[in-house]
């Protein structure tokens, strides 16, 4: 399992539908394989006039040859797992590329970022969805805020304490990971509910 970088274009001519399947040739068969069961990023390229950039990520449960095309195969995306970025993720920024594994040793742009579908390493990944979904104003403030009306349920709210690991250095990677994916999930769980309560509404 890994992160990949699937290419997807709004004119494409594949079978593409981005939140139910992704349709490529058999020269990416190995890449796409090697993203089975994990998360994957899709990309506009800047090729496109209004290019989106990074736009979402999504999870491939299943690679199965395409049944109504030779020499094709499709990429079955997880139900539900789709998720469009907040904000849209620019193939540049202000501290230059993005995405650093398209960078050759000279730290210039190398061939790699005209690949369709290309492995991203957890640094790349979690960066471009970190900003992707970047919210600068939160989904679902909390009823404790500055002004909110005092809670009726008699409970009261206590400030969380903090956990200290003992061992923070070997766990950086995957804390890093984590936090990425609780973000998705949180925002996978708003999006299935319509922002709703599951109890009450």
């Amino acid at each position: 399992m890994g992160f990949g970088v699937f290419i997807h274009r709004s004119d494409s001519i594949y079978d593409d539908s981005p939140a139910e399947q992704y349709q490529f040739p058999t020269q990416y068969l190995g890449r796409v394989q090697a993203c089975l069961g994990d998360w994957i990023i899709y990309y506009e390229p800047r090729k496109v006039a209004v290019t989106r950039g990074y736009f979402a990520v999504a999870k491939v449960a299943k690679v199965i040859p395409d049944p109504k095309a030779s020499g094709m195969y499709l990429a079955l995306i997880e139900p539900g797992s789709y998720l469009d970025f907040v904000n849209a993720v620019p193939f540049s920024g202000p501290d230059g590329v993005i995405e650093r594994g398209v960078l050759n040793e000279e730290r210039r742009i190398s061939g790699r970022a005209q690949a369709a579908v290309r492995p991203i390493s957890t640094a790349d990944f979690n960066r471009i969805v970190l900003i992707g979904l970047d919210e600068h104003e939160p989904e679902l403030p909390r009823l404790d805020e500055p002004g909110a009306a005092p809670r009726a349920d008699g409970f009261e709210d206590r400030a969380q304490a903090l956990f200290t690991f003992d061992h923070d250095r070997d766990r950086v990677m995957q804390l890093s990971s984590r936090i990425v994916r609780n973000r998705l999930f949180r925002r996978l769980v708003l999006q299935a509910y319509d922002k709703r309560c599951a109890i009450t509404a």
